[in-house]
């Protein structure tokens, strides 16, 4: 039987395990902490469990599941969980809160999916009037619409090559806009994306993932924004060690990897540092599935030398985005769904748990006093805060803890979030703290920034026996993601398959999918491209009625065809178009 050795037991190496445990290798999958799960895990709160009482639970940071995961959800589907699977413990949100500071206006935007052109005309003339109340002018909230479409209407080599290499900010030329224009477009609709920020993301990575999310909201039955039903790890990861054993994969905790070692063109062993010494491991193939700023501290001069592409990892940036969770005596539900906290200096987005964990008793964790919990990441940790006046990096836990709740405050000041309260707290343990000195995070996230695809490297390596699965390799999703991860994970069993060349079937590996109205003009994009000319003006625009209105005599013809086809799905894989 063939031996994979899997380095890592985050998303991409378990979902590694799992799509070779189900093609009959002998799969070991080997990780540092005494958990698996990586950051999507949920961890117990120390001693917080009294009288009998398990732990509260604590997690890394919310969890948030786009309609647009495919790959994630589809292995989710193939783990069971009491009489259906893990993907049944997915409950969809249906509103965004953006709050402000300083006592401004709350925006609540619903997340209802349009049933027919019709409805997403009158859809999106609601998201002018609520970009409107917000203070941004119409002109340039029909710029920030002409952009989108720009780029939807684009062909691949164009987004790769030219909107790649630019920021998302510089794409819709937020310098010189609108303070409100900058705030609520530019910077807002990215802060759901969490791991990427506006003035660093790539246009490409911004735009893709924006139009993403866009088209969700045109798909009927889409599951537009998802959340858990309860805890990461006892809905999901828990139920899936318990899949992959019954598999045969062989799963080892506390297993820290301490050297690769390589021959010519071949790994030859793996070194990994147990409670009881090292350890050498030797498999027919490897799989590394460790975070970047892990895995480059192992790629040894002769790696680099095999395939000097591993080297270009160096050039990759990576920061802070942590969760911070609050407890509270009496649930503050917020809006249901995701909240963003616009005006916060360290970019918080949060998420009320409990209207979300129906069957989860709160009063049989903890002291038996908690019947709310409210997520926070916090995303910015490097601008200095309103109540202490440093960054989050220099400050010590309880003024981390101080200034989270301060910016929540600023944003909701209806008298709805007090001290009083709040029972206890619980900031996430990759945070640590030494003393003297700032504070370091044992577990940073990879952030896209412009140009950043070319220091990727792909799933498969010049190393003949090596393959990559983790959220930094390149994939269709191009972002730091639980799903980026698993379609990473997907690529290097298929490598390994390849490798072998083995009759087992491939994993399923997903484009991301375009609205079939849009085919003709990437077609006429990609002509443009290649003569060498700019990007065409997109086939609509938004009219001072909220409308759109076609732009040439293709584009009406679209029209007519959408219209007509209202209640046909909207997206379609590049391949089937």
């Amino acid at each position: 039987m063939t031996t994979v050795a899997v380095l890592g037991g985050g998303i991409g190496g378990l979902s590694a395990a799992h799509e070779l445990a189900e093609r009959g290798f002998d799969v070991t999958v080997y990780e540092t902490r005494g958990a698996f799960g990586g950051k999507a895990r949920s961890m117990p709160v120390p001693g917080s469990g009294t009288d009998g009482r398990v732990d509260l639970p604590g997690e890394h940071g919310f969890r948030f599941f786009p309609g647009f995961y495919r790959h994630v959800t589809d292995t989710m589907k193939r783990i069971p969980s009491g009489t259906g699977t893990v993907y049944d413990h997915l409950t969809r949100c249906s509103e965004v809160l953006m709050a402000q500071g300083g006592g401004r206006s709350e925006i609540v935007t619903p997340l209802g999916i349009p049933r027919s052109f019709d409805e997403l005309v009158t859809g999106l003339r609601g998201l002018r009037e609520i970009v409107f109340d917000a203070g941004v002018p119409l002109p340039e909230f029909a710029f920030f619409v002409d952009r989108i479409l720009t780029f939807m209407a684009s062909c691949d080599e164009r987004r790769l090559h030219q909107f790649e290499a630019m920021s998302w900010w510089d794409f819709v030329a937020a310098e010189g806009k609108s303070p409100a224009y900058q705030k609520f477009l530019a910077t807002g609709m990215t802060r759901t994306l969490v791991a990427a920020k506006a003035e660093d993301m790539s246009a490409r990575t911004g735009g893709s993932i924006l139009s993403q999310l866009i088209y969700d909201m045109l798909q009927l039955n889409s599951r537009v924004d998802n959340v858990l039903d309860a805890p990461t790890s006892e809905v999901w990861i828990d139920p899936w060690l318990e899949h992959l054993r019954g598999l045969g994969v062989t799963l080892r905790p506390g297993c820290d990897v301490s050297g690769i070692h390589c021959r010519g063109r071949r790994l030859t062993g793996v070194t990994v540092t147990t409670a009881d010494g090292p350890e050498e491991v030797v498999a027919d193939y490897y799989l590394a599935a460790l975070p970047v700023e892990r895995l480059r501290e192992l790629v040894s001069p002769a790696m680099r030398a095999a395939d000097p592409a591993l080297a270009r990892m160096f050039g990759l940036r990576w920061d802070w985005m942590t969760g911070v969770m609050f407890y509270l005596d009496t649930d503050v539900p917020l809006e249901h769904g995701h909240a963003i906290f616009i005006d916060s200096e360290w970019a918080l987005t949060a998420i009320s748990q409990r209207q979300f964990w129906p069957a989860v008793d709160l009063e049989q964790r903890g002291d038996g006093r908690v019947e709310g919990i409210l997520s926070v990441d916090v995303s910015a940790w490097d601008v200095p805060g309103r109540v202490t006046g440093k960054v989050a990096k220099a400050c010590t836990k309880d003024e981390i803890r101080q200034e989270v709740w301060a910016q929540l405050v600023d944003h909701i000041d209806d008298g709805s979030l007090t001290e009083s309260n709040v029972v206890t707290w619980f900031l996430d343990p990759a945070i640590e703290f030494p003393n003297p000195g700032e504070a370091t995070n044992a577990e940073p996230l990879l952030i896209n920034t412009a140009g950043s695809w070319a220091n990727r490297p792909g799933a498969r390596t010049a190393i003949e026996n090596l393959f990559l699965a983790a959220d930094f390799v390149r994939t269709h999703t191009d972002l730091a993601t639980m799903e980026g991860a698993n379609e990473a994970a997907r690529a290097a069993v298929n490598g390994i398959l390849d490798a072998l060349g083995s009759d087992q079937p491939r994993c399923d590996v997903h484009p991301l999918e375009e609205p079939w109205v849009l085919w003709p003009f990437r077609q006429l994009d990609r002509l443009r491209w290649r003569l060498g000319r700019d990007v065409a003006r997109p086939p609509f625009r938004l009219t001072d009625a909220g409308t759109l209105e076609p732009t040439s005599a293709m584009a009406r013809a679209a029209l007519r065809v959408l219209r007509r086809r209202s209640n046909r799905p909207m997206l379609v894989e590049p391949a089937k178009r």
